[in-house]
This record gives structure tokens, sequence and C-alpha cells, in this order.
């Protein structure tokens, strides 16, 4: 029966509402789907179902949807979630509130899954709200359920959204009446108003037509769409090739209705698709890639050195030809206020490119915050030498957060020297206004050439590695890692005959190099906890993930740890911690904090096997008695506190600390007083 024609009064309806895992794009999949089915304005039968993914959750969807790592872990694989669903939405009509949203989450879930979409018409509930409730503005869907006077008790879960989505249904149902008389009126009424793109799409092709899938990989790596002839049509990249490939022909466009071959090849890791996919597109120039995908949201600081006095601009991609491109950093505003500082600290030009001449100077010359090259009687040597004295404080091995910030108190103290105590002020001004700008400027604050590494990129799931050897921010080798210590050796020797220095970037290289910072800028968390770890006194480190345990039994020769500490709050590490300790006596601390309503999940043999689980609060430490002395051996040098400071703020930019925790970033933020208060 075709339910777009029937009476709408009659029509059945199934309110639907998805979770996933927080992703956009290929990366986006489905955590939890819950369906009411609603008929003469009630509720009835209802269905709820946890979705196994294929990545692992965030930390930050964990807390804000309070569906764990361990709840989607332990849950139903798609297809068998899926399949019931399907049944119910068959012969009804979909309401959902942002419909699209949730017909595009799904419709990718069922293609991925292999099952068939139903594509039932779709109804969206603010669409109505913005329709028959204009008074009510905000409609976010809990607030649009309280305009209504609907009461909402949980929010966030599938089931739970998908009966206040029907009640609020129900609740503007009547009004839907009086303007349209059948299903077919209803969509034509709530129907998008803006005019639809003029992306090229294709025919929908049956399973029976489309190209054959079954022999990719659940890994990741890059697949190609070919034509009849072999001539590639997309290259698309993927920590999952099958899933990702399936889901093009979800939404065809042009090319999918001509392709008939796909063929692929396997990564261990998500940089090395990312890397052999730019290759390869630049290489193949297929038609169905238009340009390369940027969803990092990352930008550079740039000085191009091709012209007598270079300034200093952000753009988001780096520069071509012979630059110096700092970053990747995000938060393009903070980057240009770091920016202003920088100008304004070394006398650099505040201006454009193109220089224009001045008779006077401009009102950044007169206040000695730029060496007006515009009048035409500047040095260009002396002015290159201050821009390299800028750029310099970003090559080093580190961060340059530091860098910066000591070069300025080095200033401070030499003006308090000669006695120049108003431009010590100035600095010492400069110096708070940075020590905040920096806490918030996200991503890494170094140039890209500088820090040559071997960077060991991780399977999603499983324990291998892709090693890449990086010199000038470029890939100058790369491959699956391997075991052969002297292999390794020999391509890390031919990598390090290459000089990492400011050599010219080619146009066709700038993909490369933002892909590769952007990456490691996104993935330095567990480096750098790592090298925090090791001064410590770790003698071996490993990268969590799902294979952390199977890790650390390796290291212990199969046994487990005698102790394992948790710190994170996350449930699903909480679960790690327990099954890598040893059997028969194997202790297992947490002193993490999970979210509300999260709950640790241990299998019973691991504790009946002998380990113990046990809770620590403050490391069981004595505040009255016990903290004064930790504070006396901090201030004699015993203790190394300060490897731990996520981030210094000063006292005007508290709010930003506040904002950091929001954002689970501020670990241990430290407020810097004024005048050591």
């Amino acid at each position: 029966m075709d339910c777009v024609r029937t009476q709408l009064a009659t029509a059945e309806f199934a309110a639907v509402d998805v979770e996933t895992n927080g992703y956009g794009g290929e990366r986006c999949e489905l955590t939890e789907v819950g369906a009411a089915l609603v008929g003469g304005g009630e509720l009835h039968e209802r269905f709820s179902s946890l979705v196994q993914v294929q990545q692992p959750l965030g930390r930050g969807i964990q807390r804000f949807t309070g569906i764990s790592q361990a709840m989607v872990d332990e849950a139903p694989a798609p297809e068998d979630a899926l399949r019931p669903l399907a049944e119910l939405l068959e012969g009804r009509v979909l309401v959902a509130h942002s419909a699209s949203f949730d017909r595009r989450v799904l419709a990718q879930a069922f293609e991925r899954a292999g099952l068939e979409w139903p594509d039932p018409p779709a109804l969206c509930t603010v669409a109505m709200a913005r329709r028959f409730a204009p008074l009510a503005t905000q409609r976010k869907l809990v607030l649009l359920a309280g305009a209504l006077g609907i009461e909402v008790e949980l929010a966030h879960r599938a089931l739970a959204d998908a009966e206040t989505c029907a009640r609020v249904f129900c609740a503007l149902f009547p009004r839907l009446c009086a303007h349209a008389a059948s299903v077919e009126d209803a969509l034509a009424l709530l129907g998008p108003r803006r005019r639809r793109s003029r992306r090229e799409t294709g025919r929908r092709r049956s399973r029976e037509e489309r190209p054959d899938l079954s022999e990719l990989p659940e890994d990741p790596g890059v697949y190609v769409f070919r034509d009849e002839r072999g001539r590639p049509l997309y290259v698309g990249k993927s920590v999952s090739v099958r899933s990702r490939a399936r889901s093009h022909f979800c939404r065809p466009t042009g090319w999918t209705g001509r392709a008939e071959v796909v063929d692929y090849r396997p990564t261990n890791s998500e940089l090395g698709a990312l890397v052999l996919e730019n290759r390869l597109i630049k290489a193949c120039r297929p038609p169905g890639n238009v340009k390369l995908k940027r969803a990092d949201g990352y930008v550079y600081v740039r000085a191009r050195l091709d012209i007598a006095y270079p300034v200093l601009d952000v753009a988001p991609e780096p520069a071509a030809g012979r630059a110096v491109n700092v970053g990747p950093m995000r938060g393009r505003a903070a980057a240009v206020e770091l920016v202003g500082q920088l100008n304004s600290l070394f006398g650099l030009r505040h201006c454009g490119r193109a220089l224009r001449r001045r008779d006077n100077p401009s009102a950044y010359g007169q206040m000695g915050r730029c060496l007006s090259p515009c009048l035409g009687d500047l040095d260009p040597n002396l002015y290159r030498r201050r821009l390299d004295a800028a750029l310099a404080l970003f090559e080093g091995e580190d961060d340059g957060r530091r860098a910066l910030l000591d070069h300025v108190e080095q200033q401070m103290c030499k003006a308090a020297a000669e006695r120049l105590y108003e431009r010590a002020e100035v600095l010492r001004r400069r110096h708070e206004r940075l020590s905040g700008l920096l806490g918030r400027l996200g991503g890494v604050l170094a140039a890209t050439h500088a820090r040559s590494r071997l960077v060991l990129a991780a399977h999603p799931v499983k324990a291998r590695y892709d090693a890449f050897w990086i010199v000038a921010g470029r890939v100058v080798d790369w491959g699956p890692l391997d075991r052969d210590v002297r292999e390794l050796a020999a391509r890390a020797a031919a990598c390090d005959d290459r000089p990492a220095s400011r050599a010219t970037v080619s146009a066709d290289e700038v993909d490369e190099i933002r892909i590769v910072s952007a990456w490691l800028a996104a993935n330095q968390g567990p480096e750098l906890a790592l090298e925090l770890a090791r001064g410590q006194g770790a003698t071996d480190v490993i990268t969590g993930g799902a294979s952390a345990v199977e890790q650390v039994l390796e290291l212990t020769g199969g046994f487990g740890a005698d102790y394992t500490f948790e710190a994170t709050g996350n449930v699903a590490v909480m679960r790690q911690a327990v099954e890598a300790a040893r059997m028969g006596w194997g202790l297992c601390t947490v002193a993490g904090v999970a979210g509300k309503g999260e709950t640790l999940d241990v299998v019973p043999r691991l504790l009946i096997t002998g380990r113990r689980v046990c809770g620590s609060s403050f490391g069981g430490v004595k505040g009255r008695d016990q903290v004064p002395a930790l504070v006396e051996r901090y201030l004699a040098g015993e203790i190394d506190v300060d490897a731990f400071v996520s981030h210094r703020i000063g006292l005007d930019d508290v709010n930003r600390g506040f904002e950091l925790i929001e954002a689970q970033d501020g670990i241990r933020s430290v407020i810097d007083l004024p005048g050591g208060l």
C-alpha cells in the first residue's frame, strides 16, 4: 500500500530518533536507534536498540549521550539492530525532529549493513513547529516540548527522544490536519523552502547492478571506483573500506551510475589512508573528486618569503613556494590576535603584502610597534633579521608557546635592568595577555618543517601500525611497520640524509603537508602523555586503544600487571585496567571520575580468578597534614608538578578556564595571579 496517498487522519506514523558517535560525513556511525508508533493521537508500540560501532567513541559523546564504549561493544551488530526497524517502518510515515539528519544517518547505516533502506516518506517536527507554532522560537526538541506543555524526563537517548518527538507531533497534528488532507499534501506543505542544490545526481541502482563490494575489507585503506574501461571515476578513503564504499550508493551521484569495478589498497592506519588518497587523486584526477575535503578546522600562520618585507598572515592552507608555515592551530580569531602580538613585539608590518609608500609613519610606527618599511629608508636585512627572530621561536624541538613567553620575559627583565620601567610594564601586560591567548589557542605552535620524526599510526582496532618518516613536514617514506630492526634502521638513516630546513614547498605538496600536520595535531595528545610518562620513570609506554590489554599482556609475558591504575574517567579504560591486572593478585585502582549515570561493566570471571578493584580519591592523601608536606616538597624541587599543568591563564581570563573544563581540555589549569599574589 502506498502510504503517501493515505488520508492523513488514518495514516500510521513511526517517530524515530537516532544517536551517533558525534562525527560527520563518512565517520558518522549509528550508536542507538529508538522508535515509537503513533496512531489516533496516542503512542503505541516502542522499539529501541544499541548498535555496534567500528570506531571508538570519544569521551565527549559518551558524556553527552550516556552511551559508553562498553555498551556499544556488547550491542547487536548493525544488521541485527536494523532489521526490526525496517519492519516497523514498512507502510508507515517516518516522523523525526530534524528529519533530514535522521534519514541520512539511517540510510547510511542500512547501506553499510547491507540492508535495503525502506525509504519511507518523512515529516519533520521542526518544520511543523516553524509553521504551526511560530511563537516557539527555540526549536530544539526539549525546548520545543516545554513550549508546548510537554514534560521531558530524559534527553539525548534514542527512545526517550523518539517518545518526546512523538508527543510533539501529536500536539501539532490537529493543526496539520486542518491544512492537509493526505500524507502527500502534508509532505508538500512541509517541504523545504530552499532551492535544491545543483549537485549532479544519478539513478539509484539495485544491488544486482552495483559493483561487487564483497571482497573489500573492513580495514583502513583507499578504494577506487572505475568504469567498464577501467578508467578511475572516484577515489575515496575510510577506516572501513567496505562500509564507506557501500554508502556511496545510498545517495547516488553522476559517477555511481557508471561504476562497474572497484579495487582497493589497504593500509594499517587512518593517516596512511589520508596520504594515499591524496596521492592517488593527484595522479588519477578522477572526475568524481572535485577537490580534497577539508573538515579539520585548523589554520596556519604563514610568512611568504618572496618579497623584500614579508608579512605574517593567517590562512587555512600552508603557503606554497619559499615560506615558513607555523601550525596547525585551532581558533582563527586567536591566531589573528597572535599575529598582531608578534608584529608589535618584533616591529613587523601590520599591513598587507602590497607595500604602499608613505610620507609619514603609520600609527603603529609612531608607537614603536613597526619598523615602517613603507617610508622607503629601511634596510631589508634589518627587517629580515627581526622576522627570522620571530620565526625562530617556532623552529625548535618543542612547542613554541614556552619559547615565546620566555622571550617576552627576557625582554621585560632586560628593560627593568636598564631602568626602562614603563617598557617593562608594557611587556609585563603583554606577557599576561599572551599567556591567556596561548592557553586558548589549540593545536600546535611549531613550524611545519621543524621536528623531523618517526610516527607510528595505529590501526583503529587491531595491533598493526604504519610507520611514517616525516622530514620538513613531508612524508619522505612510509609503509607497514616492519619488525626487522635492521630494515627500520636503514630506512631511518636514508631519511636522516634529507635536511629539515626551510625548503621550497611545491603546490602539489601543500595538501600533504596540511594532511600530515593536521593529523599530528589531532593525535599528539597520546604522544605528549607518553613522553610525560617516560619523564616520570616509566620504562615502557603504549598507545591506548582497543588493543591496549593485548599489548600489556605481551609486555608481561601473558600474565598481566601486578598493579594497574586508571585516571581518565572513561569506563571503557576502567574495564581495560581490570582486564590488564594479573590473575591471582592483580590490583586495579580506579582514580578517574566517570560521567553521570555511567557504570563499570566487569566480567565476574575476572574477579573470581583473584583480581581486585578499588577506588582512590585524591590518592588517599589527607588534606590537613599531608598536603602541606607535598607543597613543601614541591617548593624544594623534589616533586615535578609543572609537567602536569595543561594550561596557564591569567586572572582576567578565568572564564576561559571554565570553557576549557567544559570542552574537556582544561585538565589541570593554573591561574597566574597578578603581582605574584
